[in-house]
């Protein structure tokens, strides 16, 4: 049998916002996934805020996916696209060119670098965004704005979207669901990530965002420090990544035998 379509094996996680957690349940999910027997692959594509080594750039969120990734990844392949600055990415990249009207980051790179991940022939791709939904790559010469989701539309990928758990959660969750929908995409899930110890209401904007979402709801990861220990609050069942049958997993519908369950 050939291997499956894009869509059906890879997951985009994006945020309410920035600093939610997308980092910690993209570990989370590849560490449930591994522990499946499955053949992993994190990738982030854009990342800003690396530390300059004598490797080169790298970032904390990139390393932390490359280093739960079951294919081993250079680290080149897991990031293609790194910035020193700890701004938005179309900015850092303003700051490197003298020319601030030049193209913005190319999602050519974004696609070329998913597709080698892809030659790995991993079961299942976590591909982590940065910032929100609409992460902007910079102003095209046509004038247009380019965003990051624009990949994500063209790779028809499902997304797994990380809700902060703070004030304002709820309209930011909301709008971040409308307009992943509008782009013609399914929310394969949400998570609830705990941003602060003290919450109000924790529980009751939990049970509004269950009715608010309309999408299958993963879990409630509270304050814990690793992501092992993460990953015993979060559910899969409800996107059917793994079936109970032995022998196969099921990636929306489509069962392929695989001797890793």
């Amino acid at each position: 049998m050939g291997h499956l379509s894009v869509k059906r094996r890879a997951f985009f996680v994006t945020g309410t916002d920035t600093e939610v957690g997308k980092t910690f349940v993209s570990e989370a999910l590849l560490i449930l996934l591994n522990k499946k027997g499955l053949l992993t692959c994190g990738y982030k594509p854009i990342a800003a805020g690396c530390e300059r080594t004598p490797e080169g750039l790298r970032n904390e969120d990139a390393l932390a996916l490359q280093q739960h990734s079951s294919i081993d990844l250079h680290y080149d392949e897991v990031n293609p696209i790194a910035f020193e600055a700890a701004i938005a990415p179309h900015l850092a990249a303003q700051n490197l060119s003298a020319d601030t009207t030049s193209q913005p980051i190319s999602i050519d790179t974004v696609r070329e670098g998913f597709n080698c991940i892809f030659q790995k022939h991993p079961d299942v791709i976590i591909v982590e965004g940065a910032g929100g939904w609409r992460l902007p790559l910079g102003i095209d010469y046509e004038g247009q704005p380019r965003y990051l989701s624009e990949f994500v539309v063209e790779q028809n990928l499902s997304v797994i979207l990380v809700v902060g758990m703070r004030l304002g959660c709820l309209n930011h969750a909301v709008l971040t669901a409308e307009c992943i929908r509008n782009d013609g995409l399914k929310i394969a899930g949400w998570v609830a990530n705990q941003m602060e110890p003290d919450m109000p209401y924790l529980d009751e904007n939990v049970d509004s965002l269950k009715s608010l979402l309309d999408a299958p709801f993963l879990g409630l990861v509270p304050r814990v420090n690793t992501a092992e220990q993460a990953s015993a609050y979060l559910d899969l069942s409800a996107i059917d990544i793994i079936n109970s049958e032995k022998g196969s997993f099921d990636l929306f519908g489509l069962m392929v035998k695989s001797d890793f369950v």
